[in-house]
């Protein structure tokens, strides 16, 4: 499905590079490298089904528990993310934050987030397009969580254009996406 190393970056200052995808015996481990612009980082949000580890190469990275202090890494130390742990990490410092890492198992992870950083180019006013962002978060959503949706957002307007979206035929641009995990 993909070719090795495939690149996304979005509008928002995020870059990452899917590195390769190594096969194992419990599930694929997805390697990967990220280059994330000062302030920048995706939103609190958890992973279901996978863990996430991530070293920094250079720069500061912060990262944020629901309910712990922030905690900072710098070159050569590393933040790993059990599935199930809402999480956020961003760029603390000033220059570029370079990360390498892992997904594993990685799962439907590579459509998910390439899917996002397509929907967030695609909105306008800082926000993603709708339909794309409904699609990816209702289809997926045994496996992926984002935390900063308003409520309303959340339990109203992304389920309601998912499912008008379906009925209009406007899913038929994601007929290539993998099935969910159960």
């Amino acid at each position: 499905m993909y070719q090795y190393p495939h690149t996304i970056e979005n509008k928002f200052g995020e870059k990452l590079v899917f590195v390769d995808r190594i096969k194992e015996p419990d599930g694929d481990k997805l390697i990967t490298e990220g280059f994330v612009e000062p302030k920048a980082g995706p939103p609190i949000h958890v992973h279901w089904k996978q863990e996430e580890s991530l070293t920094v190469i250079s720069g500061k990275m912060g990262t944020l528990i629901p309910g712990q202090e922030p905690v900072y890494y710098g070159p050569g130390e590393t933040a790993t993310f059990m599935r199930g742990t809402w999480h956020k990490f961003w760029n603390a410092g000033e220059d570029e934050l370079h990360v390498k890492g892992w997904v594993k198992p990685a799962n439907n992870f590579e459509y998910f987030i390439e899917g996002v950083y397509k929907a967030l180019d695609e909105g306008k006013h800082d926000r993603p397009e709708i339909k794309r962002i409904a699609f990816l978060t209702m289809h997926y959503r045994s496996e992926f969580a984002t935390g900063d949706i308003p409520a309303v957002v959340r339990k109203v307007i992304i389920p309601a254009t998912y499912y008008i979206s379906k009925l209009t035929g406007a899913h038929k641009k994601f007929t290539d996406a993998p099935a969910p995990l159960k």
